[in-house]
């Protein structure tokens, strides 16, 4: 609970994904990958209750057996390809009432904290905010970037910009990174998305900010543990 605000945390976990097959209970250091969105939500100061949400007799089995609650199984009609990100996750506060707030933590974000989550409740708070989305400095700028005519290959910046700017006076962007949704229950019911007008956000450091959705990016987070590991360091 924050400021006698009831706070359910989700975690969304379905069973189909084309990007990396079963990606949700890959092993990923010493423990499925679910199970490091679990630990840190379970360490947060704020977050009343943590719920599963999902479709998989797997996913269910391995979530419990990390001490995370499972009051439901998702139908299979909210678990298809083109199912809306939001649409689980009224589902589950319909299932689970009684509480103000909703936190979204997907598990492809293994390396979020429950120092980010606490942090990211706490700024939705203190600056009254309807929703607040997690956020991060991208890769590459996207005035770097350029639309090429399909037929001519020609290039046109997607940003148009002065040719000689330097990289470091380019102005600030940022992406969402996945790892943290809140969002006033009542508000969500209504607007059914955490990507409004009325929407914050809240920074993350890049390192923080894993976001597995190819085996490239599980190979990439299963070297930033045995870094960690050899470094006997524990930053995550």
């Amino acid at each position: 609970m924050y400021k006698n605000k009831k706070i359910l945390a989700v975690v969304p976990a379905r069973g189909g994904s084309k990007g990396v097959s079963r990606k949700n209970i890959r092993m990923l250091g010493d423990k499925p990958l679910i199970a490091w969105t679990i630990k840190a939500a379970q360490r947060s100061k704020y977050i009343d209750h943590l719920i599963l949400s999902s479709e998989d007799n797997e996913i269910i089995e391995i979530a419990k057996k990390w001490g995370c609650c499972v009051p439901f199984k998702r139908p299979m009609y909210l678990a298809k390809d083109d199912t809306s990100g939001v649409a689980p996750l009224l589902h589950a506060v319909e299932q689970v009432q009684g509480y103000d707030y909703i936190v979204l933590l997907q598990p492809t974000s293994p390396f979020r904290t429950e120092e980010d989550i606490d942090g990211c409740i706490e700024f939705c708070f203190s600056s009254n905010s309807s929703a607040v989305v997690s956020v991060t400095e991208p890769d590459k700028s996207p005035f770097w970037m350029y639309h090429i005519a399909e037929q001519t290959g020609v290039m046109t910046e997607l940003i148009p910009h002065e040719q000689n700017i330097r990289r470091q006076d380019l102005p600030k962007v940022y992406v969402l990174n996945g790892a943290i949704y809140i969002a006033c229950i009542d508000w969500l019911k209504k607007v059914r998305t955490f990507k409004d007008s009325a929407t914050r956000a809240y920074i993350m450091p890049k390192y923080r900010s894993m976001d597995i959705d190819t085996e490239l990016d599980l190979r990439i987070c299963e070297l930033m543990v045995t870094d960690l590991k050899s470094r006997k360091t524990n930053d995550f």
